[in-house]
């Protein structure tokens, strides 16, 4: 959005993420614009990490990236436990303005990082191609990796449930890079971790577990938890929801870069993607995962609409409590 670029001229990223007003503002951006039928607060999902420890930096070309990689054991004992409430408070006093500014018009969603997710960003020391060096402490020190797991779950359960405090409506869990993993590797080096946040967080709002390159481990993330599984663009939507069962819902999954072509194409994609959620109640109309930096705000709009028009029911008016 044009707003936000003009934002970003005079404020680097995280600036803006730790002014409250600043990430109140943009967070607010697309409520009008687009009509949006939820609001996401402003953040990102390795601010937990700093104050445990760790120096982030967000360069330019690199994007997010730890100065000093997690790696032994006496690393990990140093990293903090972190109170949230004190050591993040731009970010719980930011859901406050914005939720006084939603006014009950539609809810406002809280997120963090998995646990899985958050460990392979200060072991690799931010984005990584294979994961060598996170599957490798994680097969050859298994003491040290179950140590900053536990770490990093208790510190997520204190997070997630602080933004709930601070008046968050619903929360997403984001485990971005576990698709690198087997599932069996899963199943028993990140699934009782994500389950412990998942279950450890209050449950007075709803929770979406998502993840992306995830179609292999689909079943196996109901296991860890979530009112709501998010699922990317690389798995048929109906399908994944038949293998989770209809007991859970499900969010996702239109490719981001389908918002780079046509209103055509767009509407074309729409339909497929509601027409495989099969008119269930419980399916999040979503993107299979982040919007692209060079989507036209316009295509995203023409996206609401369509999706709006062509949903079976809808019950946008907003605030549930």
């Amino acid at each position: 959005m044009k707003e936000y670029r003009t934002l970003r001229k005079k404020f680097s990223f995280l600036e803006m993420c730790k002014n409250p007003e600043l990430a109140a503002k943009v967070t607010l951006l697309p409520i009008e614009k687009l009509k949006v039928d939820a609001a996401i607060i402003f953040s990102d999902i390795l601010l937990p990490l700093e104050p445990m420890g760790v120096e982030l930096e967000f360069t330019r070309n690199e994007g997010p990236v730890f100065r000093n990689p997690i790696r032994e054991m006496s690393q990990i004992d140093s990293l903090q436990i972190i109170e949230p409430e004190e050591d993040l408070p731009f970010l719980m006093e930011a859901i406050r303005i914005v939720r006084k500014e939603l006014e009950g018009r539609i809810p406002l969603i809280g997120f963090s990082g998995a646990p899985f997710t958050l460990a392979s960003y200060i072991i690799e020391g931010g984005h990584s191609a294979n994961y060598v060096l996170t599957k490798g402490l994680m097969h050859k020190d298994r003491s040290a990796w179950d140590r900053l797991m536990e770490k990093i779950s208790e510190v997520l359960v204190r997070y997630l449930t602080a933004q709930i405090r601070s008046g968050v409506q619903a929360l997403q869990l984001f485990d971005s890079w576990v698709g690198c993993l087997s599932p069996s590797d899963y199943e028993e080096y990140v699934l009782p971790y994500s389950k412990k946040v998942i279950d450890g967080v209050e449950k007075s709002v709803p929770m979406v577990h998502f993840a992306t390159s995830s179609s292999t481990l689909l079943e196996r993330m109901k296991w860890a938890g979530g009112d709501v599984i998010g699922v990317d663009w690389r798995v048929n939507l109906g399908e994944a929801w038949a293998r989770l069962g209809y007991d859970v819902a499900i969010q996702g999954n239109l490719d981001p870069v389908v918002l780079l072509g046509k209103p055509d194409l767009i509407e074309k994609e729409v339909k497929r993607v509601l027409s495989e959620a099969g008119g269930r109640p419980g399916h999040i109309f979503n993107l299979g995962h982040g919007v692209l930096p060079n989507t036209p705000v316009e295509n995203v709009a023409f996206l609401i609409e369509t999706v709006h028009q062509y949903s079976p029911k809808s019950d946008r008016k907003g605030d549930k409590g």
